[in-house]
């Protein structure tokens, strides 16, 4: 992966967030995602789909549900900007957060 790929995929308000959450929470699924980001599940999916396909993230099927994280083959560069940029803006994932945190305090699950 080049600078410049990890940077066009992550030109996406939707594709940013969810990833900062997913580095955030470690893993997260889709109706986590459409919870904390107050989007519909089709967008979302899809932006996934893009994470998945650029190599971000990696996804594992339990059921018939599917969880995202990190790529484990993501290079030490590369997390090492995903997990600064999520711990130097706070303000940018706090709704976020705070959605998703409500959405697990309701016993929501996917």
């Amino acid at each position: 992966m080049s600078p410049l790929q990890l940077f066009k995929c992550l030109a996406d308000d939707t594709r940013l967030k969810s990833l900062l959450l997913i580095s955030e929470v470690g893993e997260a699924c889709v109706c986590d995602l459409i919870a904390a980001l107050e989007l519909e599940q089709p967008k979302v999916s899809r932006h996934l789909a893009e994470l998945r396909k650029c190599g971000i993230v990696q996804d594992s099927r339990r059921g018939k549900w599917v969880y995202y994280q990190l790529h484990p083959a993501l290079p030490d560069w590369a997390q090492h900007i995903i997990l600064q940029t999520r711990d130097s803006n706070p303000d940018y994932l706090a709704a976020s957060l705070a959605n998703l945190r409500a959405y697990k305090q309701q016993g929501a699950a996917c």
